[in-house]
């Protein structure tokens, strides 16, 4: 069906803005690199017992090295980091608007290191973005204060880098391989890298309670699987600079669930970045005619 090329990034922002609910409903009862290694733990298990199911197809010792690094980036670092921070006081509206930095710096990444070509109304899109995801989070800014220091800037900035660097690193070096296997070794490497970073600095909490249990069930099997997933197709089947772009749609999406399920506030000018964000994603993820992914191909046979 034609329609796949826009419901699979539609059902990737929805299922990725949901992570940011279940991290709400998480931390207090975990600690952050604790909750992850415990996460990222469960699904390599849950991988493991399907791989039969799904008939996943050995890479090789260079693509499995490859595919954790892709992993250790992009799960590890990027969601240790913004758990980290935000644990540690940052508010979650300026952490979000560092998070929102990922699509340009992803851009840059692309067009410096596998040659990915961006052009001016990419770039245009990008901006446009960017100050849409501001807008969003705006009523969020006055709650800046004590939490905002060099290490929760610092780990949240990292976190972005790292993120980039990772979708860049799986786009170059292990896209095409089978991506039950490349997302086996992924979390096999996040999973390590969270266990070390929690036996370094955490203590090991993790009370487990409804809302814990309902934040790891949801969170193994919607975003760790069914998001990551989709997000490894949208690497594989486009240019990465075009896929980070949807990340900008993020936060409009969590704030509306927010305000569905917490009664948080939404007022008109949310709305209106909300509207200016989706113009700047269309900017930025439009192609011609002639350069429609394989994936838009495929679908349509």
């Amino acid at each position: 069906m034609r329609n796949s090329a826009r419901v699979i990034p539609a059902l990737f922002v929805v299922l990725w803005a949901t992570g940011f609910i279940g991290a709400r409903y998480a931390m207090p009862w975990a600690e952050p690199f604790t909750f992850l290694w415990v996460r990222f733990g469960l699904t390599f298990v849950l991988l493991l017992l399907l791989i039969p199911v799904l008939g996943a197809r050995a890479i090789g010792w260079r693509n499995s090295m490859h595919a954790a690094i892709a992993g250790i980036l992009m799960h590890a670092v990027y969601l240790g980091g913004v758990f980290w921070s935000v644990k540690h006081g940052l508010p979650a509206g300026f952490a979000g608007l560092i998070v929102g930095l990922q699509p340009m710096l992803t851009a840059l990444m692309a067009g410096a290191f596998i040659g990915e070509t961006v052009t001016r109304k990419h770039w245009l899109g990008l901006v446009v973005g960017l100050v849409g995801v501001a807008v969003v989070l705006s009523p969020k800014f006055s709650a800046i204060g004590g939490g905002v220091s060099v290490a929760t800037v610092s780990a949240a900035v990292l976190a972005v880098i790292a993120m980039s660097a990772g979708t860049v690193w799986q786009k170059h070096f292990v896209s095409r391989s089978d991506l039950v296997t490349v997302t086996l070794c992924q979390y096999a490497g996040g999973g390590l890298v969270a266990l070390a970073l929690a036996m370094l600095f955490e203590q090991g909490e993790f009370v487990v309670n409804g809302e814990l249990v309902f934040a790891m069930v949801w969170l193994v099997l919607v975003l760790s699987l069914g998001a990551i997933f989709l997000l490894m197709i949208l690497i594989r089947e486009g240019e990465v600079a075009r896929v980070a772009s949807l990340f900008y749609l993020v936060p409009a999406v969590t704030a509306l669930m927010a305000w569905l399920l917490f009664g948080e506030t939404l007022n008109l000018v949310q709305i209106a970045g909300m509207a200016l964000t989706t113009f700047g994603v269309a900017l930025a993820t439009r192609r011609a005619p002639a350069q429609a992914s394989p994936a838009i191909a495929r679908a349509s046979r």
